[in-house]
């Protein structure tokens, strides 16, 4: 199917997907901890049967029951080597199960890995792991594909890569988002949706996770800047134990109900999730039938987005700064990191650029000798961590650029292609595949740059040559030359007619490097403000300047105020009390001690170690560091977690660092208590049986071990008795049960009806997982549901009568981060 069909086609009807998969297959007998894949190979028939119902009921697009048939997943069951035998060979059974009647997409799903940066599969690797599986299917004759059920939004690039350097077919990528609006790793609708438009998604929706009702909600956030169709599959509800059968709360007529206004908000591709079958797919369709989408427009908006958030750039937006002090030329203690690959000065310098007000953090790491492709590629993955804001590539090596920008979870800012046509040619095409904005420089390699008539022909030229390769005016940002004050007033007179030329005759969006200005004065800021409000009199879009300087980020709170882009000044009120504050408290040096502190609230692992030496030096004791220092940052980075300042990246990445440091402290404080390292108590954790999803659980024991208790994590498919077995044998005080699937959530009740009869009477359990909350944990028996890591590390404390000062003082979190993270049922249900 070509991509202009697909587009075509989603414009002028509603496209209704299949209902689930997993829950069908096990009515049809599929017995629980198998592999889908392998076991529909086996029994060809039934998948044929589900997939026919759903023809018949409208489905439009049935998916390929290849949802954990990429080699990561394959081999929880030792199937690895038959990747690429057993997703052609599915594909072509559903080819024969509709015919022509209704067109097939290979479905991608997660490989139950966190991707770099934010885990430690390769992005490359996981790029190739789903090019092995899109080419299999390709192969079996798929006519598209749909890479659904996403919680990292870096994972859901590294498969839509895979599908676009294989193929020409359409594809649709569904990300899953919680019950506060994000996924897992705290991606927000808006961001997902500009990420992986401008990266090639011939649509993008949501699946999993919710009802309809909380996702017309998402798919309204998103229809705000899309530029492609909408898909939403929500579940039937949520999952309720009813008589020992697991059901989902939302019958086939209500579900229906929910249709018009998920198309109202947006929504143009509609389907169902788990717990709908053929019967849901027919009400769908039958409430759908007389409505049309309202097509995508070009919105003509310059987007560009991290993991985390997105931003606007022109004009009646906000001046957006860039923040420029992560380059090397003039700054030797950079240049000298930067030589011994070491990124934790790069971490520093954009985390200290974001708090001081930065909206994009530009990335320079060109020097004499440096290898600069592998240090823009590091320097991008550690800011990204390190500041989660939008990124600018700052680079004239296409080399460098292109490892920056595909690993970038986000859309980046390719800065900068010049009117030079080796380097205009080669760096609009690299904008093009990852999707870029591009910063225009118009010069042309001569050394000179001419009055303004020259500069504004080196700019038309540039724009010519990006649309050639796709990328629309709006997207380019134009740089306007800004040089120091020995360059004269001519220069900035130059300067101030290229800003208003693209404003008001060419519609562009300016940007000028503001701190270019007083470079190298030692006096700097009132030049730069000065400066900047007369380029913002002008209708300048967004500026580089030295974030460092207050009165600089001062001046542009103000501007914006006054040009009406601070409703009811909030932000400037906010910026001003926020200074109040900091000015209230001590100005005194920290000592390394409470650097170490620091250094776990800013996930700062790679100077852990060295602060620590530091802080036993200067008399901390090894107790004291752990009880005054890394307990209470933990404690910190819970409390950011709850109020949503952290997502997951950021809680992974602290618990790293607290972790290390307790690695360091532990031969220390052994031989500080005679050898005796006393954990609080002693917590089982698994995986039930028939279900082989872990990172859920696997961020819950890192926590916990943070928190001192005795971990015993038995892992994944673990059956009741030999949880049993192992309470008895460790003495264990805790059970955490984690369940993914609506198919294996009822073996929890069979792990504590067997603690019962057991007469483990004392022992507490707390669940936990995609498909499990409060109301469920009540009526299986458990002590407590944790939605999260951080919940289940109250409910330990909680259960173990430990007191917090921090985690205890809330209840449990019922918002499912944690269950997020065991997300991966959606084909499986």
């Amino acid at each position: 199917m070509k991509k202009s069909d697909f587009k075509t086609w989603a414009e002028r009807q509603v496209l209704i997907l299949d209902g689930a998969t997993g829950t069908e297959l096990a009515r049809r007998g599929m017995p629980a901890g198998v592999s889908p894949e392998a076991w529909v190979l086996e029994h060809p028939e039934v998948i044929r049967e589900i997939q026919r119902a759903y023809m018949e009921a409208g489905s439009d697009i049935v998916y390929s029951c290849t949802f954990g048939g990429n080699r990561c997943k394959l081999e929880e069951f030792g199937l690895a080597w038959k990747t690429t035998e057993l997703n052609t060979a599915l594909a072509r059974i559903s080819r024969q199960a509709v015919g022509n009647q209704a067109m097939v997409f290979g479905d991608l799903a997660p490989t139950g890995l966190f991707v770099e940066p934010f885990g430690q599969l390769p992005f490359d690797e996981a790029v190739a792991v789903y090019a092995q599986q899109a080419m299999a299917l390709v192969a079996g004759g798929v006519d598209g594909f749909v890479i659904e059920t996403m919680m990292d939004l870096q994972e859901a690039r590294a498969a839509l890569l895979a599908v676009r350097e294989t193929c020409d077919l359409p594809v649709m990528v569904s990300m899953t988002f919680g019950s506060d609006g994000r996924t897992l790793n705290g991606t927000d609708p808006l961001s997902a949706l500009i990420t992986l438009q401008s990266l090639g998604a011939d649509a993008v929706g949501c699946n999993c996770s919710t009802g309809p009702e909380d996702m017309a909600k998402v798919i309204a956030t998103m229809k705000r800047h899309a530029t492609v169709p909408l898909l939403a599959k929500p579940n039937a509800g949520m999952p309720r134990l009813k008589n020992g059968i697991t059901t989902f709360d939302m019958e086939a007529d209500e579900f229906g109900d929910h249709m018009e206004p998920l198309v109202t908000a947006g929504a143009a591709i509609l389907g169902g999730c788990c717990g709908t079958t053929p019967e849901y797919i027919q009400t769908l369709k039958a409430q759908t039938n007389s409505l049309c989408p309202t097509p995508p427009t070009n919105k003509r908006q310059t987007v560009v987005s991290s993991y985390k958030q997105s931003l606007c750039i022109g004009k009646d937006q906000p001046l957006t700064l860039f923040g420029g002090r992560i380059n090397p030329s003039g700054q030797l203690a950079l240049a000298a990191a930067l030589r011994k690959n070491d990124m934790t000065l790069v971490r520093r310098l954009a985390q200290e650029q974001a708090r001081q007000g930065a909206h994009v953090i530009d990335i320079n790491v060109h020097m004499q000798g440096g290898d600069e492709a592998n240090l823009m590629r590091a320097a991008a993955l550690v800011v990204t961590k390190g500041a989660g804001l939008p990124i600018s590539i700052d680079t004239v090596n296409i080399q460098a650029a292109e490892q920056a920008l595909r690993v970038l979870p986000g859309r980046g800012i390719l800065n900068s292609v010049s009117a030079e046509e080796e380097n205009m040619e080669a760096m609009c095409q690299l904008a093009a595949k990852y999707g870029a904005v591009i910063v225009c420089m118009p010069v042309d390699g001569s050394g000179s740059f001419g009055g303004s008539a020259e500069v504004i022909a080196h700019i038309k030229k540039i724009l010519a040559c990006a649309a050639r390769y796709g990328i629309p005016a709006h997207d380019c940002l134009i740089d306007s030359l800004v040089f120091t004050t020995a360059a004269g007033k001519e220069a900035h007179r130059r300067t101030l007619e290229i800003i208003d030329w693209c404003v008001r005759s060419a519609k562009l969006t300016p940007l000028a490097g503001v701190s270019n200005l007083s470079y190298g004065l030692e006096t700097r800021h009132w030049l730069d403000v000065s400066f900047l409000c007369m380029a913002a009199g002008r209708g300048l879009s967004a500026a580089f300047i030295d974030t460092s300087s207050e009165q600089v980020v001062n001046a542009v709170f103000a501007i914006d105020a006054l040009a009406g882009h601070d409703p009811h000044m909030s932000r400037y009120i906010d910026r001003f009390s926020q200074q109040a504050l900091a000015a209230a408290e001590t100005t005194m040096p920290r000592t390394a001690g409470e650097k170490v502190f620091d250094a776990v609230v800013n996930g700062d692992e790679e100077g852990m170690e060295r602060l620590l030496r530091q802080a036993l030096k200067q008399g901390e004791s090894p107790n004291s560091l752990v009880d005054n220092r890394l307990i209470p940052a933990i404690n910190l980075v819970g409390e950011k977690f709850d109020r949503k300042e952290y997502f997951l990246p950021q809680l992974i990445t602290c618990a790293d660092t607290m972790r290390k440091g307790f690695a360091l402290l532990q031969p220390l404080l052994d031989a500080a208590n005679g050898g005796s390292g006393k954990k609080e108590a002693k917590v089982i954790l698994a995986t039930v049986q028939g279900d082989i999803h872990d990172i859920g659980k696997n961020i819950v024991a890192l926590m916990l071990n943070n928190y001192n208790f005795e971990v015993i994590d038995l892992g994944k498919d673990v059956a009741a008795e030999d949880i049993i077995r192992a309470v008895k044998h460790h003495g264990a005080d805790i059970v955490g049960l984690s369940a993914l699937m609506t198919t294996t959530m009822i073996e929890m009740k069979k792990v504590i009806d067997l603690a019962q009869a057991s007469n483990l009477t004392d022992v507490r359990f707390m669940v936990g997982g995609a498909v499990v909350d409060q109301h469920y944990a009540k009526e299986i028996g458990a002590s407590g549901y944790a939605g999260d890591a951080i919940g289940a590390v109250r409910l330990a404390q909680q259960f173990s009568g430990i007191e917090s000062e921090q985690l205890s003082s809330n209840p449990p979190t019922k918002d499912a981060t944690d269950d997020q993270a065991t997300q991966e049922q959606g084909r499986n249900q």
